[in-house]
């Protein structure tokens, strides 16, 4: 049998988990990928792009909304990218970029003392997410709204979509352009087909089936691009960017060093997850993973040590986000089924 051909019987058997969700209608469709370090890749999928107001088959052609994927595979190699350039250092407060943030409490503002480090690892006391969609219609207005707010400091860093939505305010000053018009890999997009976009919430602010526009209702507000969410892409496309970092072409050693590396939140590293307890990516995989999941049922993982990556990405919030499924514990189950066929295909 033809390793290729082993790859997409992993994938298939490593779907199990999701796809008895899929089987009960429970999420309406799902593709789980694996990719080599040299390419070689497995794929499989079952279900609906979207089922109302009518049903349409899932294909691999089809653009999932990668909700906060966008933080690691757009933002924050991104923000790299300007560091091997030597445009900015990670340790610089983001008032380098940003030099209008707090503008009227330049001596005290906590926020004017944060880093672009700080933001890449959630190491902020900035709250985890804000209805900023509810302020206004705007998203220049919106843009400094979230500047000029006098957040609520958390008692200790959480995860903090804030954080990216000022990376990505900083990209678009540092590059004098919308985030929506700077160049992305093959294949990633914020602007899908939406004959070729999976659908997700029956939204109650928009009043519509989202179909090819971001999900995310603060992305929505500030244009369909944030440095948080907005991000839509194929699972081959996924597949590739992963790949690009196993092979080391998708950025500079340094840089690579860098979002393997354990930062001062011992759960990150830069912009992604690493492996602790009971984390996304299962316990199966080495200690030198990395991962990041998103709000609509997305998730991608990349174990260095295994030369090996994984997406999978789901629809589970289409038709309605409030479906009760468990899907930290289906990530969890269907990474430990990869690395244990990937473990068995190369054993044998």
């Amino acid at each position: 049998m033809a390793f290729s051909e082993r790859l997409g019987n992993l994938a298939k058997e490593a779907f199990r988990s999701v796809g008895a969700f899929v089987a009960e209608g429970k999420i309406s469709g799902a593709a789980l990928g694996v990719i080599t370090a040299d390419g070689r890749k497995g794929c499989y999928l079952d279900g609906f792009a979207q089922i109302i107001p009518q049903k349409e088959k899932l294909t691999r052609q089809h653009y999932f909304d990668l909700a906060s994927l966008t933080k690691v595979m757009a933002t924050t190699p991104a923000i790299l990218k300007l560091v091997d350039d030597g445009i900015i250092d990670l340790d610089q407060p983001l008032t380098k970029a940003i030099p209008d943030l707090r503008q009227y409490e330049v001596g005290s503002a906590y926020e004017r003392t944060l880093t672009f480090r700080d933001c890449l690892t959630h190491n902020t006391r900035l709250p985890a997410v804000e209805p900023i969609y509810t302020y206004g219609s705007d998203p220049n207005r919106l843009r400094h709204f979230i500047l000029q707010r006098k957040w609520e400091k958390t008692a200790t860093p959480v995860y903090s979509d804030i954080n990216f939505m000022l990376l990505g305010i900083a990209l678009e000053r540092l590059h004098h352009a919308p985030l929506i018009t700077l160049p992305l890999p093959k294949g990633l997009t914020y602007t899908p087909p939406a004959s070729l976009a999976v659908a997700t919430e029956n939204c109650v602010f928009r009043h519509r089936v989202l179909k090819g526009e971001v999900h995310d209702e603060n992305a929505w507000a500030l244009g369909g691009a944030a440095g948080h969410a907005g991000l839509f892409g194929t699972v081959d496309a996924v597949l590739d960017f992963a790949q690009s970092l196993l092979n080391g072409q998708a950025a500079s050693p340094k840089a690579l060093e860098a979002i393997r590396r354990v930062s001062t939140n011992p759960k990150r590293t830069l912009g992604w997850e690493c492996k602790f307890d009971n984390w996304s990516g299962g316990q199966a995989c080495s200690d030198q993973t990395i991962g990041h999941t998103g709000f609509t049922g997305t998730g991608l993982w990349i174990d260095f040590d295994r030369s090996l990556a994984w997406t999978l990405l789901t629809n589970r919030v289409h038709p309605t986000r409030f479906s009760g499924v468990p899907m930290q514990d289906i990530r969890r189950k269907t990474g430990n089924a990869v690395i244990a066929g990937w473990d068995s295909a190369l054993s044998s």
